[in-house]
């Protein structure tokens, strides 16, 4: 009689631990004294071996009966994940965590039209969302125009890393399908993390000779956005509609501010708050717009 009930409240704590882990994610990027595209390289490699021994155990036989095709979309979905930490992580250490994180959270407005693109038009709500999230985001970045030419810069990259979270999840689409979770984004992040490694090494930049306090953080993005984000998401779907968690996913935005602000000493720029509330009012309502699809409007499997 109690299963129901548990049921809700287990969906509730994963929820609640999903958003905790998500919203330290662009708080230690920007705590960490490394280089953005290091830490995005380590955070994918360590994830990718944490997931090797389920993915070379249990799930051994998937991999090996993997169409084709399913698994070249699940690699085009890891290179479209590199694109996006190469983006969106060294934003948020040349501008702010509150700026960065709220236009990466554009996602599903991309995502909108990608499927517009498709033949798939949106919702009169979607289209709504869409110029709200716009104007919101305009309003943002107008707002950084007087402060520097480095927090512009730090903006569009935060914008280009929405965009390629969407392109992954639209490719993920093709790709989970008949994988796994597991080991599709052990894929991804496998890809993910060649990709930025050979970035890393040609572009000269360090790998090693980090600092505890460096090591100490990105061993927590790998433990906690990576990993235990995702987990928790994954477990919520089971019990909650993906409208919902993707409606949730959005308290990242004010949950890393907020834990900038208590931990970095970054207070958001009072100029820009407007616009990154009203992008994130459009964000959602682009979400609720989508009810009427079966596939989850933000996948799980990116956690910032």
């Amino acid at each position: 009689m109690n299963k129901p009930s548990s049921r809700v409240n287990g969906s509730v704590v994963a929820l609640v631990v999903a958003v905790l882990a998500v919203s330290s994610s662009a708080p230690l990027i920007a705590f960490a004294a490394a280089p953005a595209l290091a830490i995005a390289f380590w955070r994918n490699f360590l994830a990718t071996v944490a997931l090797t021994p389920v993915t070379y155990g249990p799930r051994r036989s998937e991999i090996r009966g993997a169409a084709r095709r399913v698994v070249l979309f699940a690699v085009l979905a890891g290179v479209a994940l590199a694109a996006h930490f190469a983006t969106w992580m060294p934003s948020v250490q040349l501008g702010s965590v509150a700026t960065a994180t709220a236009l990466v959270a554009t996602q599903p407005v991309w995502q909108g039209l990608i499927a517009m693109a498709q033949g798939r038009r949106p919702s009169a709500a979607g289209w709504a969302g869409i110029v709200l999230s716009v104007a919101g985001a305009a309003w943002a970045t107008g707002a950084d125009i007087g402060v520097s030419g480095e927090a512009v810069l730090a903006d569009i990259l935060a914008l280009l890393g929405g965009v390629f979270a969407a392109v992954y999840t639209a490719l993920g689409e093709r790709a989970r399908v008949s994988l796994s979770t597991t080991t599709y984004t052990w894929i991804c992040y496998g890809v993910c993390a060649a990709l930025l490694l050979i970035v890393c090494l040609a572009s000269g930049i360090d790998l090693a000779g980090y600092d505890t306090r460096t090591w100490a953080a990105i061993l927590a993005l790998v433990a906690g956005a990576q990993l235990l984000g995702h987990s928790m998401f994954n477990y919520a779907l089971q019990h909650t509609s993906a409208t919902t968690v993707s409606v949730l996913i959005l308290l990242e935005v004010p949950g890393a501010a907020l834990l900038a602000w208590l931990w970095l000493g970054q207070t958001p720029r009072a100029a820009a708050l407007p616009g990154l509330c009203l992008l994130l009012v459009g964000v959602a309502v682009v979400i609720l717009g989508a009810t009427r699809s079966t596939r989850p409007v933000v996948d799980p499997a990116l956690t910032d």
